[in-house]
């Protein structure tokens, strides 16, 4: 299969809809492709037995149906987590992580090659910015553990955007991704089952908030001394705490949401009773978790 060929998972209904209408097909065949691609679980045109064949051929010759493809996997002690790394359609790597809990099965899924971000306590961080995923690529790595799920009856349960890269610099094409695996005549998975991980992008909180949608967000936050978080992510430089805590909270305004706030504890650094305080002073009154 030609690796050049434009994504299928890239087109959203509306995109295979349209894509149908020039191709003289029955309007009713966008909805079996994606009902195929995302219910059925379906990643070859050979499988669409519901398809003419000519139909399953043309699909074939101008779409790529592999975004991905696993290279390596390691595995935990206690066998509940599983980080796989996946080749791209052009050479590049990513990684996507499968957590195993009591209340169901989480992924953690990447947005990018690489991060522009340049967090200092970060493996992708350091490595650079390498190019944005599209839509299908980010999609497709829920899709793959989606199938090996399947085989026993079980779904995702979860999805945390918050593997390589920056979500929110790639906000259309995470968005996008999201509307994929939440369509209802799809995978089905709620709004309410994806958690988006910013280091604090203000323009497109701004954004997210006006949307309201039900997706969760978490703002990767470490410290509020602005010092400190400048020299760990050099983004506080362009929006600092102050900045960004208010942005949070009319974001909880706007929304009605509760909003998470993460803290990768670094020892000697951001760990003392004293940064818990700072911290607990800085978010009083939001409604928030930590």
């Amino acid at each position: 299969m030609d690796t050049h060929l434009p994504l299928i998972y890239d087109l959203n209904l509306e995109e295979i809809e349209k894509l149908m209408t020039d191709w003289d097909e029955p309007r009713y065949r966008a909805k079996q492709l994606w009902q195929g691609l995302y219910q059925k679980l379906w990643q070859k045109p050979e499988e669409f037995t519901n398809f003419p064949s000519q139909l399953r051929n043309r699909l074939g010759i101008e779409f790529n149906f592999v975004p991905l493809t696993p290279i390596d996997k390691l595995v935990s002690k206690d066998r509940q987590t599983q980080k796989t790394l996946f080749r791209l359609a052009d050479g590049q790597q990513i990684e996507t992580v499968k957590m195993c809990y009591e209340r169901g099965v989480t992924l953690c899924i990447s947005t990018q090659v690489g991060c522009a971000m340049g967090c200092v306590f970060c493996a992708t961080g350091q490595m650079g910015f390498k190019r944005h995923l599209t839509a299908g690529e980010i999609a497709s790595q829920a899709l793959y553990f989606a199938r090996e799920l399947a085989v026993n009856g079980e779904r995702v349960a979860n999805v945390v955007i918050m593997g390589m890269g920056e979500p929110f610099h790639n906000y259309d094409a995470t968005l996008k991704a999201i509307y994929i695996l939440n369509h209802p005549e799809g995978y089905k998975l709620g709004e309410r089952r994806f958690t988006i991980s910013t280091v604090g992008l203000i323009p497109m909180i701004q954004r997210f908030s006006a949307e309201k949608r039900q997706v969760n967000l978490a703002i990767s936050l470490h410290t509020v001394n602005d010092e400190m978080r400048s020299s760990l992510l050099p983004i506080n430089k362009k929006y600092p705490v102050e900045d960004l805590l208010n942005t949070c909270r009319e974001y909880v305004e706007q929304t009605g949401r509760r909003i998470t706030f993460e803290w990768a504890l670094i020892k000697n650094l951001n760990d003392t009773p004293a940064n818990a305080r700072q911290l607990a002073s800085r978010l009083h009154g939001l409604s928030c978790h930590v």
